[in-house]
């Protein structure tokens, strides 16, 4: 099954994804990326021109060398997103990010909560790689639930126990 998009055939993935944790996943013309997170970080690329968005589910602000499935680590994730979109016919100047989580799920009173990290590393990566930010919902103490529908781009968060809301 197609859809017609800026008068080029889309073939459209008509089926919904769980991206678990250090995961990522892509999608181009429809579909559906779900994940649930707390403290680790759900990060939207989204090429609404080409109909091709992904979502990695961050665990660690940085690898720091270590070895690990590339969505675990926002320095990973990040590269092999964009890698990934670009194999599927996105381009990264056409990319916009939306990203959520980071809550303090441990309820630590620490000045450096993972969290906090995560959430610092994917604002500074996606700065540093002149992708712009359209919206974030993190910190907290709950967890979220985020949908991605990749035909329209829209994405909604849920934080548990609250009614979702557009990102």
């Amino acid at each position: 099954m197609t859809m017609s998009h800026n008068s080029d055939q889309i073939p459209t993935e008509q089926y919904h994804r769980r991206v678990g944790m250090g995961e990522l996943d892509v999608m181009r013309g429809g579909g559906v990326l779900r994940t649930l997170l707390g403290s680790c970080i759900g990060l939207v690329l989204y090429d609404r021109q080409n109909v091709v968005g992904g979502l990695a589910h961050i665990v660690h602000p940085d690898s720091t060398g270590r070895v690990g499935p590339p969505g675990k680590y926002a320095d990973t994730a990040l590269i092999e997103l964009l890698k990934r979109i670009e194999q599927k016919g996105g381009r990264q100047k056409n990319l916009t990010a939306r990203y959520a989580g980071g809550s303090n799920m441990f309820g630590t009173t620490q000045l450096n909560q993972i969290g906090q990290l995560n959430t610092a590393a994917v604002a500074r990566l996606l700065k540093a790689a002149g992708i712009p930010v359209l919206a974030t919902d993190c910190g907290g103490g709950k967890g979220r639930q985020l949908c991605f529908e990749i035909a329209s781009g829209d994405v909604t968060v849920e934080v548990l126990g609250g009614s979702p809301t557009s990102l």
